[in-house]
């Protein structure tokens, strides 16, 4: 393995590494760098190290206890937005209760067991329905909450992640939030934290923008919030996938932030706890997807279109979503063969689907990539994994989900195992109700 500390800084990995770890754990299966994860993490620290701020990890884009001890172990809080991943949260080490509230839980819906884990280890939830309110009140909930508003402006680096304005579900739309503060009035419940996710547009400077916008909004509505000691601006950092993309300019960020702690602290009266959520940005680079290419086919132009040089992996959408989900771009490297002339391939994968292909631009077309010529048995990676690769695997085509490994200071250490059919069925069961 290794990277550089450029503004383009790539991670790679060498084919001796892949290799060693393939014959252990078999391929294809997810690799992570510690060190990238490190580095990655303590750019966010830098962000919130005034005092008054802190950072928050969107545990949602990678839940995988190594991460999330890692990131314990540095001092991050957690975004949570499940009962499980409170309980993955807390058996992580992060300390369950509101003083400090360590662990927020985020969402619209409470579903499973989010009420019994929100109260059991006395995680702040921050409710983005009203009705949750009443659920709340209704199941006995003794503690503060925090209110999601949705400001009406905001943007995903997709349309399919839009998380403000009105085609958002996420959040109390602004204009109603009179009812919601009268509902937390009404069962005693205490408004600590007012919080808007407003989500990474496509533009690098767009995030500093939003950010800038939710400030002033938030200024406009604190004095509304009597006991509101912390104001959540979410997360969104933007991560450069393509080569030669713009880095995010962390120390106006930082600036940002402090601004915003100032800014907010001076209108309401009361020191203001600032916080950030990042989770794509903290993990997206660390993670690697590891497969081998098990057969090559071409088809010839006719009159649907040009024919394609199709390279079949081991690896599939059921490992990582990205691709065939929203276009997304990943970058692919074939370790041992740099150098090589390169001729544009279509990467496709075993699934019984034919979207099942990590070469697509973002209309979801066909996008071949230029890679080396490749052969079968060559290793290939898939960079920039990190983030809603393995929390969004599935087992779609009885597949199990892929081993995980943490690779740090030259040691390699599974961390999770590949699954095998008994993993798959063993809740399937015919009992009586």
């Amino acid at each position: 393995m290794s990277t550089n500390s450029t503004a383009s800084e790539l991670l790679t990995w060498d084919r001796a590494t892949l290799e060693d770890v393939a014959s252990k754990v078999g391929t294809p299966f997810y690799i992570y760098s510690g060190e990238e994860l490190r580095k990655r993490a303590n750019e966010v620290l830098s962000i919130v190290e005034a005092e008054g701020a802190q950072a928050r990890y969107a545990m949602k884009a990678c839940s995988t206890r190594k991460i999330l001890e890692e990131l314990q172990s540095l001092g991050f809080w957690i975004d949570a937005v499940s009962g499980n991943e409170i309980l993955r949260a807390v058996q992580a080490g992060f300390a369950p209760g509101q003083n400090p509230p360590t662990v927020l839980y985020s969402a619209d819906v409470f579903r499973d067991n989010a009420i019994e884990a929100i109260k059991e280890h006395h995680a702040l939830p921050n409710v983005g329905t009203p009705h949750m309110i009443d659920q709340l009140a209704e199941a006995d909930y003794r503690g503060a909450i925090g209110i999601r508003i949705n400001p009406g402006f905001g943007h995903g680096h997709v349309q399919q992640c839009d998380t403000g304005g009105p085609s958002s579900k996420h959040g109390i739309w602004y204009e109603d939030l009179e009812d919601s503060i009268a509902r937390c009035k009404k069962y005693g419940f205490p408004i600590k934290l007012i919080h808007a996710h407003i989500g990474t547009g496509p533009a690098i400077g767009e995030f500093q923008t939003n950010i800038k916008r939710l400030v002033e909004y938030y200024s406009s509505i604190i004095t509304s919030f009597d006991e509101v000691d912390a104001v959540n601006l979410g997360g969104g950092i933007p991560h450069p996938y393509r080569e030669g993309d713009k880095r995010i300019d962390i120390a106006a960020c930082r600036d940002l932030v402090s601004e915003a702690q100032k800014t907010l602290s001076e209108k309401a009266g009361r020191s203001i706890r600032i916080e950030i959520e990042p989770g794509r940005y903290v993990v997206a680079a660390s993670a690697t997807l590891v497969g081998r290419v098990c057969g090559l086919k071409d088809t010839r132009d006719n009159e649907k279109g040009p024919g394609q040089r199709f390279v079949t992996v081991d690896a599939g959408f059921c490992d990582l979503v990205r691709p065939t989900m929203y276009g997304s771009y990943h970058r692919i490297e074939v370790p041992g063969r740099e150098g090589e002339s390169l001729t544009p391939q279509v990467i496709a994968g075993p699934m019984c689907e034919s979207g099942d292909v990590f070469t697509r631009d973002s209309d979801e077309l066909l996008d071949p990539r230029p890679l080396p010529n490749l052969e079968i048995g060559d290793l290939l990676t898939i960079h920039d994994a990190g983030a809603y690769g393995f929390t969004m695997s599935s087992n779609y085509n009885s597949l199990g989900r892929v081993p995980q490994v943490w690779y740090d200071n030259g040691q390699a250490h599974l961390v999770s195992r590949r699954q095998v059919l008994e993993d798959l069925i063993r809740e399937e069961c015919d009992e009586p109700l």
